[in-house]
């Protein structure tokens, strides 16, 4: 986390998010077999991220966005808020869930190279500390620990502006060659 005070972090996340609405504005869906053909993973969720790709419809639904990928690395950023409690009064544990797995699949999507594919063999989530809709955004950075020929790991954290660690998860993904 940066040593920068929380407010000028939560005011550089609230330009990132804008900026990142701002070239993601199309319509969710999925994108084509013809516009990915070619490209390497980390191409591909740039090409996502740069509004070229249109955004998964799970990111409208649980209100969370792609921010920035670098090889090995994938952050979404979220909103936590009242349509997203369970019925205890907290953010549900399968919002945190998708945050941090968006986060891993994309990270170990960067690695990838032309015509591979990965699938999820297991995924861990610790839920460390309650969120509710007074926390205005959070983080879910995820990094590959491990790149493998045929398995890869990943870590997430899901962090607030403060500093604050809300959950943390791991995955084991396969890797593979996709059919022609």
């Amino acid at each position: 986390m940066s040593s920068s005070a929380p407010d000028d972090i939560l005011a550089q996340w609230q330009a990132d998010e804008a900026a990142a609405r701002t070239r993601q504005q199309q319509e969710p869906g999925l994108a084509s077999r013809a516009l990915l053909a070619g490209k390497t993973g980390l191409q591909q969720m740039q090409a996502l991220l740069d509004g070229e790709c249109p955004p998964a419809p799970i990111s409208r639904t649980m209100d969370f966005l792609l921010v920035s990928v670098a090889d090995g690395e994938a952050v979404f950023q979220g909103r936590p808020q009242f349509k997203h409690y369970n019925p205890l009064g907290g953010v549900h544990g399968g919002w945190f869930a998708t945050l941090l797995d968006s986060a891993l699949g994309c990270a170990v999507h960067t690695i990838l190279p032309v015509g591979r594919g990965y699938t999820t063999l297991e995924f861990k989530v610790n839920l460390v500390r309650g969120l509710n809709d007074k926390v205005p955004l959070v983080r879910a950075i995820g990094h590959v620990v491990h790149r493998g020929r045929q398995v890869t790991t990943a870590e997430a954290e899901l962090v607030g502006h403060d500093g604050k660690l809300y959950a943390h998860a791991s995955t084991t993904c396969l890797l593979f060659d996709i059919p022609g």
